[in-house]
């Protein structure tokens, strides 16, 4: 049963209630109710349907944001054999919030980069809740030059509300740090690939999803500011981050309607949080079939695509 059930899924909360309910029953052996239960599932399963099919953006902008959904780590520990991380910025720290390494993909050698808000209070205050530090983006710069040098293609997974604008960030140069992650991943000529899992938040996002192919799941958001931020700045409250993320145009749909994305995934049925395996296992045969597009292209024609399609955008 999902442990954490969002505002607007109060009627499938209550219909899962019963279920776990009548499960309790059975199992004490005092009389079946399996037909019951049968009729239930039905029940959530079409209100999942009904539901999902007609969400609003400040609805999918909870989904993005449900603490069930694939991690950073769950993705590595699903997709990825052989990961070895890579830490370190040679400069200051190493930022937790922004991780990657080598790794083998499918048998093919890669590098990944991502950002993780984490799982749990300890994990979550660990990786700064998903917002990265001048020396996160400083890591990123590191490790693209890395792949660059050895002609290793990159893959990046984004799931962040934005960079960390705390002042110790600041005084390290926090915009300079996503600039020159943006720079570089213009610069380099691998293939990338940019994968937005959960939130795309402002230039915390941006800094790793300047790829040759950029591809959102589809209950997803990707945006320069959060709706309570642009809530907080039109109207001076929060309260009305439903109405900014109505005029933000921050979905899936959005981004690929604005040819900003290449593809989105979708999620089943409920949202990537009720089936995380199935959700990473459609992540994957995406990235193989992009991947093996990329691979194709030499150096000279992956840069090309990166600049016709950025300049498409601006």
């Amino acid at each position: 049963m999902i442990k954490h059930f969002l505002s607007f899924e109060r009627q499938i909360s209550d219909l899962e209630g019963k279920i776990e309910e009548l499960r309790h029953l059975s199992s004490s052996g005092e009389i079946n109710i399996a037909e019951e239960i049968s009729k239930l599932q039905v029940a959530v399963s079409k209100e999942l349907k009904l539901t999902y099919s007609h969400l609003t953006p400040w609805q999918k902008v909870q989904v993005s944001r449900h603490p069930d959904r694939p991690h950073f780590q769950d993705i590595i520990n699903h997709m990825f054999t052989d990961y070895t991380p890579l830490a370190g910025d040679r400069n200051f720290a190493d930022d937790q919030a922004l991780t990657g390494g080598t790794a083998f993909f499918k048998g093919k050698s890669v590098l990944i980069i991502g950002i993780d808000k984490g799982k749990n209070t300890n994990d979550r205050i660990k990786k700064n809740f998903g917002m990265a530090r001048p020396e996160g983006y400083r890591k990123a710069v590191r490790l693209m030059d890395l792949a660059d040098k050895f002609s290793i293609p990159i893959l990046m997974f984004v799931d962040t509300a934005g960079a960390y604008p705390g002042k110790g960030a600041e005084e390290r140069g926090q915009a300079e740090a996503i600039a020159k992650c943006i720079q570089k991943s213009l610069e380099i000529s691998v293939p990338t690939i940019s994968i937005i899992t959960g939130e795309g938040g402002s230039g915390g996002a941006v800094a790793l999803a300047v790829t040759n192919n950029i591809i959102m799941l589809e209950h997803a958001v990707y945006s320069v500011i959060s709706p309570e931020g642009c809530s907080s700045i039109l109207w001076r409250s929060s309260e009305n981050a439903n109405q900014a993320a109505e005029a933000l145009k921050l979905t899936a749909q959005d981004m690929e309607k604005f040819k900003i994305i290449d593809e989105i995934i979708p999620e089943p049925i409920g949202g990537a949080h009720r089936d995380p395996k199935l959700t990473m296992d459609k992540i994957s045969e995406v990235i193989e079939k992009r991947l093996t597009n990329l691979l194709s292209l030499n150096k000279e024609e992956l840069t090309k695509l990166k600049e016709e399609k950025f300049l498409k955008i601006g």
